[in-house]
């Protein structure tokens, strides 16, 4: 089936980084390291297609589970999910992967992710290849899901998700 073809070769295995274990799926042993960072509610499954064909051209494609999504750990403690937690797991998985950059692509949420591991660590990502989520600074005055809701309403997908105190009490 063009399911089980597209499947072929995408190994499976589980990462010690930063604290946590990590599911990474993967195709090549050798050449550059092209990194896909999924988005929300996603997973490296979505990555599938460019995983096959890139690593069948030589390229080592690797695509975890980001923390707490699919087969990698979910920490208890919402403060376990900082954008340093996050741009921690990236570094200390391209260090597990024995090189010292990659080729990043990224999209949705793994975007954000990107762009801070751009910042906080540029010397581990040789170019960057964001999908849809453009670069955008932090305000300190405002926490991100409250801007999101004044731009977007609260029917933006990022809102709908956020547990209200007021439903909990």
């Amino acid at each position: 089936t063009p399911t089980r073809t597209i499947m072929e070769g995408i190994e499976h295995r589980i990462v010690e980084v930063n604290g946590i274990k990590m599911h990474v799926a993967e195709k090549g042993k050798e050449g550059p390291v092209v990194l896909f960072l999924h988005g929300f509610p996603e997973l490296w499954y979505s990555w599938r297609h460019q995983i096959a064909a890139l690593g069948s051209l030589g390229y080592r494609a690797v695509a975890p589970d980001l923390r707490g999504y699919g087969d990698t750990e979910a920490p208890s403690s919402i403060s376990s999910y900082t954008i340093f937690h996050l741009v921690g797991d990236i570094v200390a998985l391209i260090d597990a992967l024995g090189v010292e950059q990659v080729f990043l692509v990224a999209h949705d949420w793994g975007a954000i992710i990107g762009w801070n591991l751009c910042l906080f660590r540029p010397e581990k990502v040789k170019a960057y290849v964001c999908l849809s989520v453009p670069y955008l600074p932090r305000n300190p005055k405002i926490k991100p899901v409250d801007g999101m809701r004044a731009l977007f309403g609260d029917d933006y997908y990022v809102c709908r998700f956020q547990v209200r105190m007021s439903m909990i009490v």
